[in-house]
């Protein structure tokens, strides 16, 4: 059943990669959808990813009990656990609830209202129409709002620290800046990338092949985000164990 499943997701992707009819139609639903998975998200990611950055500094300040161990480090483990998995993969299981839910329900609800076999009627490639603007606007938008959630999330850790006396500013500062490795960020960035794509792809194939009525759409759309954060945990072991 599974493998059924996969086939069909991955014969419905080749329809969504086929060339588009009219380019000028799919800019303006990439801009559209841009708008929707990226900018309607800011919100929600700044406030999670300010306060995860400081718990962890309270937390990773909590278990150095160690007078040999100098404080700086503090800044160190937050920034290394912010950009390679907190920031990532928070950002993407949050996006996975958030949008994954509200593309299976739409495209679910055109299947069952029968709009999608009206695109189909007219000759419109309807994967690509409807499907292919939000993968993109997802591999677009996802590492752009995990670059803000990582800048968030130190900032966060900077602010719990330093309220809270765990950490003097100076020695966070000098701890986020000491040994500090770029290929960090190409890790995290493939990561979002990858991210993107599932949130993107996952919820639309649920939708687009759902049978029956509303209960059949909120069914689809439950599976979609449970799938989807399955397939996120899953791509984040694979991309840690191939880049790391």
């Amino acid at each position: 059943m599974n493998f059924t499943n996969f086939g069909r997701y991955i014969l419905l992707l080749k329809a969504v990669f086929r060339k588009p009819e009219k380019l000028s139609i799919y800019i303006k639903a990439i801009f559209k959808q841009m708008d929707f998975i990226g900018v309607g998200s800011i919100g929600l990611i700044a406030i999670i990813s300010t306060f995860i950055g400081a718990v962890m500094t309270l937390q990773i300040a909590f278990q150095l009990v160690s007078d040999f161990i100098p404080k700086t480090i503090i800044g160190s483990v937050n920034r290394d656990s912010s950009i390679l998995e907190l920031s990532p993969t928070i950002t993407a299981i949050v996006l996975a609830g958030k949008i994954g839910s509200a593309i299976s329900s739409e495209i679910g609800t055109m299947r069952v209202s029968e709009q999608i076999d009206a695109l189909e009627i007219m000759g419109i490639n309807s994967p690509g129409y409807l499907i292919l603007p939000k993968v993109l606007a997802g591999i677009t938008m996802v590492p752009l709002l995990v670059i803000l959630s990582m800048v968030l999330s130190i900032g966060g850790g900077y602010i719990g620290g330093t309220l809270s006396g765990a950490v003097s500013a100076a020695e966070y500062v000098q701890g986020i800046t000491t040994d500090f490795n770029p290929y960090t960020i190409v890790v995290a960035l493939v990561k979002a990338f990858v991210f993107g794509f599932i949130i993107t792809s996952v919820p639309a194939y649920e939708g687009f092949y759902v049978k029956g009525g509303a209960l059949e759409v909120a069914q689809a759309s439950t599976r979609a985000v449970v799938v989807s954060c399955i397939t996120i945990l899953a791509c984040d072991y694979i991309v840690t164990q191939l880049l790391l």
